[in-house]
């Protein structure tokens, strides 16, 4: 068994273990390389459909390339896809140039509680990896939230020989990470492995190329001749620049991010 066939057959035990302890759960898909690579377990660990929804959290401020392929492989992967918008705040004028913190609050924090609360889940699986942020860093594979949806970084249970929280306290819900332990070469190499397809804005195109995907207008692309998942792979073998660089958002610094995590964010 090599480094890749470890991780899958980890995370496929992760997945079946939520699934085994909460029939009401969901995925939240932003259909960006890891959630995708995520979504492709979930159907490996399922036989082919997965079992419970899975969510987008549209903000209307999305890359047209995003939405394509939502419908296309949600459609084609027979997904129970739930689109979450938050209409009346885009209504009301929220957007990235009016704060980024508030933009991301209301758009995708905000909307993910509405979410949880409208369908009473009670466990949601991310694609979230330990080494995207340090922040992300101080997760646990199953997290509990309390009936704020606040995340209690301080106090985490603990997680010994793959011994996980597996059980929720009333008004608590679970954040489920599958893919906690991998890293974004991982992510690369199982994507090349398994032919996943990926919204085409990961490949180079006249030298630049996105290496991180959200909001249209706070993702920058970063200078890149990797037009393909070989030279992707090399590339990330020698670069010294952060996954998230592109990001414009003051929520990418450290206390922003983990502001907003504690508050619900994913």
């Amino acid at each position: 068994m090599d480094h890749l066939d470890r991780l899958e057959n980890q995370s496929i035990f992760i997945i079946r273990e939520a699934y085994s302890q909460f029939r009401n759960i969901a995925m939240l898909w932003s259909i960006g390389k890891d959630s995708t690579t995520l979504v492709w377990l979930m159907r490996k660990a399922f036989f082919g459909r997965i079992p419970f929804p899975v969510v987008h959290l549209d903000t209307g401020f999305k890359f047209q390339e995003i939405y394509s392929f939502r419908e296309k492989y949600a459609k084609e992967w027979n997904l129970n896809l739930i689109v979450a918008k938050n209409q009346q705040a885009i209504d009301k004028g929220i957007n990235p140039d009016g704060g980024k913190f508030e933009c991301c609050n209301e758009l995708k924090t905000n909307t993910l509680k509405r979410v949880i609360t409208d369908y009473g889940f009670r466990a949601l699986c991310l694609a979230i990896r330990r080494d995207e942020h340090g922040i992300r860093a101080k997760e646990r594979v199953f997290s509990p939230r309390d009936g704020n949806f606040q995340w209690d970084y301080l106090h985490q249970p603990a997680e010994l020989w793959d011994q996980y929280k597996t059980k929720a306290k009333d008004q608590e819900h679970l954040r489920i990470h599958p893919l906690l332990g991998w890293r974004e070469i991982d992510i690369w190499e199982y994507i090349k492995r398994e032919n996943i397809p990926l919204v085409p804005l990961y490949f180079a195109k006249q030298g630049k190329r996105y290496r991180s995907i959200g909001f249209q207008t706070c993702c920058s692309p970063m200078d890149s001749c990797a037009d393909s998942i070989d030279k992707i792979i090399e590339e990330l073998k020698t670069s010294r620049v952060s996954e998230r660089s592109g990001r414009s958002q003051d929520k990418e610094s450290a206390y922003m991010m983990q502001k907003l995590r504690s508050l619900g964010y994913m």
